[in-house]
């Protein structure tokens, strides 16, 4: 289950968006509406968490010598 980031997208423009996150399936349809006030929502976009190495890897490290 992957976890989203919602904003909700008040009528008023001075209001400030409430944001929550909610825990869904990949294949699960984006939200529309937020599930607590039935305002609508948009999801937000954030980084994701990766490993992410540069260089050699330790794999190939672990040769034996010839």
């Amino acid at each position: 289950m992957a976890t989203y980031v919602y904003e909700t997208i008040p009528a008023n423009p001075e209001e400030q968006p409430r944001r929550f996150e909610v825990q869904q399936k990949m294949s699960d349809p984006a939200l529309k509406t937020d599930p607590q006030t039935g305002e609508p929502v948009r999801r937000i976009i954030t980084g994701g968490s990766g490993l992410v190495t540069h260089g050699a890897s330790i794999l190939s490290m672990k040769t034996r010598g010839r």
